[in-house]
């Protein structure tokens, strides 16, 4: 490889956040549990929060609103202004949630500073990913931040250009399979899979990946294998 940049996904692989999706999801459930099923709500909030994509994106203020939708859709309408409250609640706690950087983050991003040219390259709410990552600690590490509207080929096309790289000099390393990996593949980028305990259903693929320019690694560090 001769590789230029190096881009690293945010959420579960830099930080801790589908962990705090799930927790807010099970006191959504738990809310709303005199209308449906834990099961039939969660199944009612993930088609609202797919529905909207196009509408809102990704992020902590996309999934109030698809809370809020869901909770309307669920209770026809009848839901009192007291749980609208209590969902405003819980959006507001995601938001204040403690960062907590994944084992070996930190020490990869050392190792390979000065090396490279190593971006954040995310979805989400660019405030909130902002945030985020000032509070991290890890900001200095990077020499561009760059919050994605999605992560489709186009959306990485745009970036290396904008980079002023070619495709076979840049590496994306995430958690997700289909976010970070395939479309990064397809453009003739190399990717590298470093994979999460859990992962939000819509991040999920249901077959292997198979590519020369594809690795997978359970931490963080033994990327440091490939590279040096």
């Amino acid at each position: 490889m001769t590789l230029k940049v190096i881009a690293f996904d945010a959420d579960d692989t830099l930080f801790v956040n589908e962990t705090y999706f799930i927790e807010t999801e099970q006191k959504f459930c738990g809310l709303m549990s005199d209308y449906l099923s834990h099961q039939g709500i969660s199944q009612e909030l993930f088609k609202v929060e797919i529905d909207n994509l196009k509408i809102y994106g990704y992020g902590i203020k996309a999934y109030i609103l698809s809370m809020i939708e869901a909770a309307m859709k669920i209770s026809n309408n009848t839901i009192p202004i007291e749980i609208i409250e209590k969902i405003i609640e819980y959006g507001k706690e995601l938001l204040e949630k403690p960062i907590v950087l994944l084992e070996g983050v930190e020490e990869t991003l050392v190792a390979l500073h000065g090396k490279y040219k190593l971006v954040v390259a995310t979805k989400g709410d660019l405030l909130d990913q902002r945030r985020k990552l000032h509070n991290s600690g890890l900001g200095h590490y990077f020499h561009h931040i760059e919050v994605m509207a999605d992560k489709q080929e186009k959306d990485y096309l745009d970036l290396v250009k904008r980079l002023e790289i070619q495709p076979k000099e840049f590496l994306m390393i995430g958690n997700s399979l289909k976010s970070d990996v395939l479309p990064v593949l397809a453009i003739g980028g190399h990717a590298v899979h470093v994979p999460f305990h859990t992962t939000w259903a819509y991040e999920r693929i249901d077959h292997t990946v198979e590519h020369e320019n594809f690795s997978s690694f359970e931490k963080m560090t033994d990327i440091l294998k490939r590279l040096q």
